[in-house]
């Protein structure tokens, strides 16, 4: 019976660690598992981007600014891009949506050594805005979005 009981709690805290490894699920944010590097997942968004004709602004690498001060922290990098035109006509339902545009996309590795990336969604953006008057352009930028990472984390067959 005691052996019984010391493999159940070895199978809870071997599930527990798996859920643990996960990133939360944060309101607004879509967070998908890398195939790739932190530097690869975001070469890779940022191919597809450029190849879709938007705008790279910037890349942050947080570690490294990190490091600059003499601090550490897991790799993790930011990318800021977006499309003036349809970022524009969101601004133009709502001005406060400036706040959030450009776009951006993070890409980390967790302590497990597990990449992940992620975006703001779209509909979460129109929402805390109260954008109500763009809602086939805000499914074309979700499809998008989708795509886009879906290319820069899915492992090519």
């Amino acid at each position: 019976m005691k052996l019984i009981k010391i493999t159940i709690l070895l199978l809870l805290l071997s599930l527990a660690s798996l859920v643990l490894a996960q990133p939360k699920e944060i309101d607004g944010l879509i967070i998908k598992p890398s195939a790739y590097s932190v530097t690869e997942t975001l070469n890779r968004l940022e191919q597809i981007l450029m190849k879709k004709g938007l705008t790279i602004f910037t890349r942050v690498n947080h570690t490294k600014g990190a490091a600059k001060v003499g601090l550490t922290m897991t790799e993790t990098q930011l990318l800021i891009f977006g499309n003036p035109k349809t970022g524009t006509l969101l601004m133009q339902s709502s001005p406060t949506t400036a706040i959030d545009l450009p776009l951006k996309a993070m890409a980390w590795k967790d302590a497990d050594g597990k990449v992940w990336l992620a975006y703001n969604s779209p509909d979460y953006i129109a929402g805390r805005h109260g954008i109500k008057d763009r809602n086939e352009l805000l499914k074309k930028i979700s499809g998008a979005l989708k795509k886009f990472t879906d290319y820069a984390t899915k492992a090519e067959k």
